[in-house]
């Protein structure tokens, strides 16, 4: 069954103990307690927590008056915001007061696919759950049933999964976005760049972006220090297809071929081994492997490279000198989508490399060393002791040997009858993701859902996928619960609470409160955390804290400690060898390159264009285009498209199209941007528009969506990934029934 932009889901008359409505889920009339605040107005009471309109995680001080949040801003004290927040976190407020909001639980009436629910009470709704998963697991075993999830608030229902025998918890940010990059940190360095990244961009002297749209992908942390870095006198290389951002703040700019950056890495590498102009010591101290990796650039000349990426060999040998002139001063960055063509393990590991010659790994300018506020946990009144079966995560004809987690799509395709896994996936819980945009090849996402047995969604909007559930549970949103402490690996450590700042709007529960309850009803109790108050004001008496205090300051930080060779710290490094492993043995047992293979990659149809997503800065993928703040700002996508290629096709600013892929799906009508910031041969959408569901009302049907788009990937024969960069599309005009549907 397609997605059609006339999915919509209706409400029918309310059971006995909810309140009948006559209006759709998410009525645009705002309710009485549905105040807009100004998000200018100073509040009388001022709450700490922090941030999850992205995974951030920056500390807020938010803002109240006469108990409505009235504006957030940064947390000065808190590592990640120190003061200062993206526009994102500036509009929070426009998620706690969206009118769309889930309000109650409702209950599926018609087949699902026809979008049919009944309101109901909480515990009918958690009742009719608890049935249904005892259900599955007695005709199919616990393991049957999945959680995909994406947001910090998912830990609670994490526990009760595992709690109830299944350890198939899949998130589709790891297959689609980070996976790659943190395998590939791990088989060179033996540790991951972790989330917040551990890179040292406001001490840097040239921070190279390949394909990552810092400033646009706004990660709030790294934005302040790149400010910081360039006004000191800080350079940037660029290589992207598209003139992003980032670009215009570049000293050099490489409007790269797509799907080349491993033959440019390698030619990188080339100049700068045979020109001597990596750090012999370092190496010489801490890696192994360096000999086999002369040998295999040896022939990834400049002119070589040239060829691949189309960029110019005297340009190549340039960039290349001077990224290594300001080692170890100098990083490479990572980025965080880095799955885009299937080799993507591949390509980090040319970056860890690359960064490994620079001496950048443990040294100011480049990787710090992180340290953690230890904050132990505390137990559950039982240990899990089950024997959880492995994941199916992909065909069995198709093993990846360095699988990290379970792979959503992995998930996703074991849901599906006839697939070829160890055993089928019968039931889903989807917490906090959108899974029609969040999945790459929406047809079998589709496919999936119309088999299943039983699928409940948690989350605070109408997504798409809540129009596919059969029960739908209003969670309630960051500003209205608390969470699990968090204390990750940082420059200093520390540890920071999220609390609620207003109570509940409508019908809505904390994820907390549901995991429990849900628990209950299922005999797991002994399992799962029960008052969540009283936990963290456990776990924070374990460091000589308490929740009090906790909740006034919003953060304690630990005590400073060494993060840099320079400082006195010996890295050590989590590998076989207990070096940088340049050359991977273990790439090399499990069958695959040990060192970075270039594979060119294939060509777009006549007629057709490579197809390249990513972010903008007032936007979290799909989850913000509803924000009445946000959504404001950008209203919609636009499909980039070179100015010179634009008018061979007859194509002007701001005219409609409809983008169809080489498979003939479709996405749009959606305006065309021509500029000559972007190579002839791509075209580029940011992510997260085009949205089907009418239930979402301000962004129904504004733009494209992309996903629609993705209906091939390339599998990382690695970890799993997917790389969604290979589909290519044309641009046909759109009629005008399309652009007044």
């Amino acid at each position: 069954m397609a997605i059609g932009r006339r999915t919509f889901i209706k409400i029918v008359g309310a059971s006995a103990g909810a309140t009948a409505v006559g209006v759709g889920l998410g009525s645009r009339l705002l309710a009485s307690n549905d105040y807009v605040p100004d998000p200018g107005t100073d509040g009388d009471e001022v709450i700490p927590t922090f941030c999850e309109i992205c995974f951030w995680k920056c500390g807020v001080l938010a803002h109240k008056k006469d108990g409505r949040i009235t504006k957030i801003v940064g947390n000065p004290a808190h590592p990640l915001s120190r003061g200062r927040l993206c526009p994102r976190g500036t509009g929070g407020t426009g998620l706690l007061y969206d009118p769309d909001r889930l309000k109650r639980p409702l209950i599926r009436k018609e087949a699902r696919g026809k979008q049919v629910f009944e309101e109901v009470s909480w515990d009918e709704a958690l009742d009719h759950i608890a049935a249904k998963l005892k259900e599955v697991a007695a005709k199919h075993g616990p393991e049957s049933v999945a959680l995909f999830n994406h947001g910090y608030g998912a830990s609670w229902i994490k526990a009760l999964v595992q709690a109830y025998g299944s350890d198939n918890v899949g998130a589709p940010s790891y297959a689609q976005c980070r996976g790659s990059r943190e395998k590939a940190f791990e088989l060179t360095y033996g540790s991951a760049v972790g989330s917040p990244e551990v890179l040292d961009i406001e001490n840097t002297r040239v921070l190279t972006l390949i394909g990552s749209h810092l400033g646009e992908n706004m990660h709030n942390t790294q934005v302040q220090e790149l400010a910081d870095a360039i006004g000191a006198g800080a350079e940037l290389v660029v290589v992207d297809p598209r003139f992003s951002t980032a670009a215009g703040k570049a000293r050099y700019w490489l409007p790269i071929r797509p799907g080349t950056d491993i033959a440019l890495l390698l030619a990188w590498m080339h100049v700068i081994v045979k020109e001597r102009l990596y750090d012999r010591d370092y190496v010489a101290k801490y890696a192994v492997g360096f000999e086999e990796l002369e040998k295999h650039v040896a022939d990834k000349t400049p002119e070589w490279a040239s060829v691949e990426t189309g960029i110019a060999p005297e340009l190549i040998v340039e960039t290349a000198r001077f990224i290594a002139g300001a080692r170890p001063a100098s990083l490479v960055h990572p980025g965080r989508r880095s799955n885009w063509y299937g080799d993507d393990t591949q390509r980090g590991r040319s970056v860890a490399i690359l960064n490994a010659l620079l001496g950048s790994w443990g040294r100011k300018g480049g990787f710090f060393l992180p340290t953690s506020y230890a904050v132990p946990k505390v137990p559950a009144s039982k240990k899990i002791e089950h024997h959880f079966k492995e994941p199916p995560d992909a065909p069995l004809d198709r093993p990846v040997p360095f699988l990290g987690e379970a792979l959503a799509h992995g998930l996703r395709d074991a849901s599906i009858p006839g697939a070829n896994v160890a055993y089928p996936i019968k039931a889903w819980i989807v917490y906090g993701t959108n899974l029609l945009q969040a999945l790459p090849e929406p047809e079998k996402t589709v496919k999936a859902l119309e088999a299943l047995d039983f699928v409940v969604a948690i989350d605070v909007l109408p997504a798409e996928i809540t129009g596919w559930a059969d029960v739908v549970l209003p969670e309630a949103t960051y500003l209205e619960r608390f969470d699990d402490l968090h204390a990750p690996p940082w420059k200093r450590g520390y540890v920071a609470i999220r609390q609620p700042v207003v109570p509940p709007l409508h019908d809505s529960k904390p994820g907390s409160w549901i995991a429990w309850e849900l628990g209950k009803r299922l005999g797991l109790t002994d399992y799962l955390q029960g008052d969540v108050e009283s936990y963290l004001d456990a776990r924070l008496k374990k460091i000589g804290s308490s929740l009090t205090e906790l909740k006034a300051r919003g953060v304690l930080l630990a005590k400073r400690e060494p993060t840099f060779i320079e400082e006195g710290l010996e890295p050590t490094f989590a590998t076989p060898s207990g070096k940088i492993e340049l050359f991977s043995k273990q790439l090399e047992d499990a069958g695959l390159p040990p060192l970075p293979q270039y594979t060119p990659p294939a060509p777009a149809p006549a007629g057709h264009f490579r197809l390249l997503v990513g972010r903008a800065p007032m936007h979290t993928f799909g989850r913000t285009t509803n924000n009445p703040f946000l959504g404001r700002v950008m209203r919609e996508n636009v499909v980039w498209l070179n100015a010179k290629r634009a008018r061979e096709l007859g194509f002007e600013t701001g005219d409609d199209v409809v983008v169809v892929n080489q498979d003939g799906a479709k996405a749009g009508p959606i305006k065309v941007r021509a500029t000559e910031g972007i190579r002839p041969d791509c075209v580029y959408m940011v992510h997260g528009f085009g949205h089907a569901s009418k239930e979402l009302h301000f962004a129904f049907s504004r733009g494209a969506d992309d996903s629609q788009l993705v209906t091939r990937v390339a599998i990382d024969p690695v970890m799993g990934g997917t790389g969604i960069n290979v589909n290519f599309v044309r641009l046909e005009r759109a009629a005008a029934s399309e652009v007044s549907a």
